[in-house]
């Protein structure tokens, strides 16, 4: 699985970016993928994630309400919708995967992913 994160950029407060994890393999149905971040001088955090089948999907409740994470198969992509976007967003966003038999099952710590993608810089500006 190799994975890519791309659609970072910069916006002011209350914008709106979408962000795209990619997946060239055709083993992406058979990979649950989440989504962290990573805000300077801090941890990496989780913020969403998204079950092989797109089925389930859990948020931190930093960003429940405002991000959507969801997935085309067919595409091999997974796209998180971030609205209403404050400056503690800012951070580096990395896309992860992992390979599953479970079709509902969503993982959110990091230690459970078997392969991350390179970080997109958001930066929200106030």
């Amino acid at each position: 699985v190799q994975l890519q994160a791309s659609g970072g950029g910069s916006v002011q407060a209350g914008g709106s970016l979408r962000l795209t994890c990619e997946n060239a393999r055709r083993t992406f149905t058979k990979v649950a993928v989440g989504w962290f971040r990573q805000a300077p001088g801090k941890e990496r955090i989780f913020v969403a994630s998204i079950s092989k089948s797109g089925d389930a999907s859990t948020y931190a409740d930093s960003v429940k309400g405002r991000f959507i994470v969801s997935r085309d198969n067919g595409e091999n992509k997974v796209y998180l919708e971030m609205n209403n976007l404050k400056p503690e967003d800012t951070a580096l966003y990395y896309c992860a995967g992992k390979l599953t038999p479970y079709t509902g099952q969503i993982y959110t710590s990091q230690n459970e992913y078997d392969t991350w993608g390179q970080g997109t810089l958001v930066t929200v500006s106030s």
